[in-house]
């Protein structure tokens, strides 16, 4: 599986100016072009960026500036009204769709592509299969050792994205709580939160006790992943485009992009190109699932 996660830092910013004429009928010259201020999900920004230049090459009379920075960060954006398009690997909530609207701005959801939550360990863990109520008690602190759950005498060492990450988030409500609605279950206060996937790589690759989760376009061959299944009596299932797909895969979600209000004009020409095979196909080429299979 190819990655692309040395390519960025966790705050990115490309603006790549249209230094090229337009292509025959597209009826606007460079002093004309158009920018696009494109912002948020880490989980999202090399696919982002992907988009971003296949799309500048089509339109060179489009500007598209893209910004890392975590889901929370796009969504601010949005609410604030400094963004045209904010990025997310998770749902807005209702909160947060609250206070947009107290300031004017109209949320407008778009799923862009699917993701799955990859489970990962260093390659030296024996464990190669854990139950979603595994991997929510080894967060939530009730495991402890991975000789709990058949593998050696050895802390565990749990690795989390930061609080503002669209995947913390997912990972905390669908995983860590279960997907039940009341679960007040929390992270274990000794779960190390790192800035960016990256990050978690890093410290799978060189840490025999880590466990970690990543979307699965940042996973590598450098590191293990665990077959999941929603219960004991379950089916084991590795994460991949096919077994999201399926819906076999219990980790999986969409992920986004919001505009204000129903997009016209260049970001509604944009949008619609993303969700196109010739930009889907990005989506695999990355490690992530398309919308179109």
């Amino acid at each position: 599986m190819k990655c692309f996660r040395f390519l960025l830092p966790l705050l990115i910013l490309v603006f790549i100016p249209a230094c090229s004429p337009p292509e025959t009928g597209s009826g606007t010259s460079p002093s004309e072009s158009q920018t696009i201020e494109n912002k948020g999900s880490d989980t999202i920004v090399n696919l982002a960026l992907a988009w971003a230049e296949r799309y500048q090459e089509i339109h060179p009379e489009v500007r598209i500036s893209v910004t890392g920075g975590g889901s929370g960060t796009g969504i601010a954006s949005l609410i604030n009204g400094t963004v045209d398009v904010a990025n997310a690997s998770r749902e807005m909530k209702p909160e947060e769709i609250e206070s947009a609207e107290a300031n004017g701005i109209k949320p407008v959801e778009f799923v862009i592509a699917r993701d799955a939550i990859a489970i990962i360990v260093h390659l030296d863990n024996p464990v190669d299969k854990l139950t979603l109520g595994q991997i929510s008690d080894i967060y939530s602190g009730k495991i402890n050792n991975w000789k709990e759950i058949g593998g050696e005498d050895r802390p565990i060492v749990r690795l989390s994205r930061e609080t503002n990450s669209g995947t913390h988030v997912y990972f905390l409500e669908e995983v860590v709580r279960l997907g039940e609605k009341g679960n007040q279950t929390l992270f274990s206060r000794d779960t190390l939160l790192l800035p960016s996937s990256e990050g978690i790589s890093a410290e799978i690759r060189q840490n025999p006790n880590a466990i970690g989760y990543d979307g699965l376009g940042y996973v590598t061959e450098e590191m293990k992943v665990v077959a999941v299944a929603e219960d004991p009596e379950g089916r084991y299932v590795m994460p991949s485009a096919q077994s999201v797909n399926s819906g076999n895969y219990p980790i999986a979600r969409n992920l986004y992009m919001y505009t204000n209000g129903e997009p016209a004009g260049v970001i509604e020409e944009y949008l619609n190109w993303i969700q196109s095979p010739p930009a889907q196909e990005i989506v695999t080429e990355l490690g992530f699932v398309p919308i179109k299979p």
